[in-house]
């Protein structure tokens, strides 16, 4: 199972940081960010799977595809900010951290915008 290979590197990753953090700082930031994107290469073709198991649900219900296509961008740019986020807060940078999270949250609500004016207007239909 992939997911012992995601753990297994998780934890060696851990523990190279663990020893490089007393010697080579520099490094065990290199290492984290490294290990971030190995994971993700794994996670790949999985989500993948997530967005075209999506997307023909979306086309059996009928749904807007532009409404998909900003729902996907807003979880992408999600798990986007999270791991940069934690990039920063593993160099130590905490403040950086907020404000990544902070500008992310501003543009995904920007991206959430037109869904949220097409539900008002959904509702406002339904009202009598």
């Amino acid at each position: 199972m992939e997911i012992f290979q995601i753990i297994g590197l998780g934890i060696v990753a851990t523990i190279i940081i663990v020893i490089l953090k007393q010697t080579r700082p520099e490094f065990a930031v290199l290492v984290s960010i490294v290990t971030g994107v190995i994971i993700f290469t794994l996670i790949l073709p999985h989500l993948a799977y997530i967005i075209d198991t999506i997307s023909s649900l979306s086309s059996r219900v009928n749904v807007d595809f532009s409404y998909f296509g900003t729902l996907i961008k807003i979880i992408g740019m999600a798990y986007i900010v999270e791991f940069a986020s934690q990039v920063s807060r593993d160099a130590g940078q905490e403040s950086i951290a907020m404000k990544i999270e902070l500008g992310g949250k501003v543009l995904i609500m920007v991206l959430a915008i037109p869904i949220l004016l097409a539900l008002l207007d959904l509702i406002i239909k339904i009202l009598p």
